[in-house]
């Protein structure tokens, strides 16, 4: 009979460990939560950015910082099958505390007065990032929007995260007169997340963002994600509309009077995810056009 019991024990304690030990268990659910917060953290800073917007740029930082972190953590969950919860629980707490520190103006107001040197450091790092533009500087605002035309072809049952691609700018981009970026200009993207279509999950998202452009030998470092696909008759069909004679600027032009609208049969949401809507897998052809959204001010060099 003690035996019995004791046998009964040991079941019982080794399926208490077992429960505890999946409780413990960091999932790609866990992990797809934590890049929903990022972007509801990135939704916190963009309206503090119009209260205090030396602070949104410092926790602007820090968020981006995070998005990256967020990743990792996602690539090495892939690879390695097991992340130890610690990693988690410390990227989500920053999280937490960073969309506390966005919505919380009490705080704000606060910390000038609890601030000590050791704190004050940031404050200074700021100060360098808002130096006076040169003469041949221009600041593209966070909220500025320009079309790009992939030339690689990004589809979610193949691609994967960390994955790169490019695309082109179909017209330049001014600012106060200037040519910040011109058509023809590189950027380069990243694949930030990626769900293929599942029989239990018929709907494929992938969200991309990019992070430098280049033109002119010279390479600008940029935070932008897409927040429109579009569908054009591309140049083929624009030229007889522009005239004999006009100028590649004007062709490019053009094709943005003949976009039809959003691109059938794909949704953007928060955070620039694209989602499919018909069932299939996601998939961006070569050639297609985005329309980019610049997520934090960038500085360009306009000398050429």
């Amino acid at each position: 009979m003690h035996r019995i019991r004791r046998a009964m024990l040991a079941v019982a304690f080794l399926a208490g460990v077992a429960a505890s030990a999946a409780a413990q268990t960091v999932t790609t659910t866990d992990i797809q939560r934590l890049q929903e917060d990022t972007t509801a953290a990135a939704g916190d800073v963009t309206q503090l950015r119009t209260r205090d917007a030396a602070r949104a740029n410092q926790l602007q930082v820090e968020l981006d910082d995070l998005r990256d972190e967020v990743i990792y953590l996602k690539v090495k969950l892939r690879k390695e099958r097991t992340l130890a919860r610690t990693e988690y629980l410390n990227v989500r707490d920053r999280i937490e505390n960073l969309r506390s520190r966005a919505s919380d103006t009490t705080n704000r107001a606060a910390a000038p007065a609890t601030s000590t040197p050791a704190t004050s450091q940031p404050a200074t790092r700021t100060t360098t990032t808002t130096t006076p533009l040169g003469r041949n500087e221009v600041e593209i605002p966070a909220g500025t929007e320009l079309d790009v035309r992939l030339s690689d072809a990004l589809n979610s049952g193949t691609a994967k995260v960390e994955d790169r691609f490019e695309a082109t700018t179909l017209v330049d981009l001014s600012v106060d007169g200037r040519v910040a970026i011109p058509a023809g200009a590189v950027m380069r993207g990243v694949v930030t997340s990626v769900e293929p279509a599942t029989r239990t999950n018929r709907t494929a998202r992938m969200s991309v963002s990019f992070d430098q452009v280049t033109f002119g030998g010279r390479s600008y470092p940029i935070r932008a994600t897409v927040s429109q696909a579009l569908e054009g008759e591309g140049i083929k069909g624009e030229v007889g509309r522009v005239g004999a004679g006009a100028g590649v600027g004007a062709i490019l032009g053009g094709i943005l009077g003949g976009f039809k609208g959003a691109m059938a049969g794909i949704l953007i949401g928060g955070g620039g995810t694209i989602a499919a809507t018909e069932g299939e897998e996601l998939n961006l052809a070569q050639g297609s056009v985005l329309r980019v959204r610049i997520d934090s001010a960038a500085r360009i060099n306009t000398a050429r």
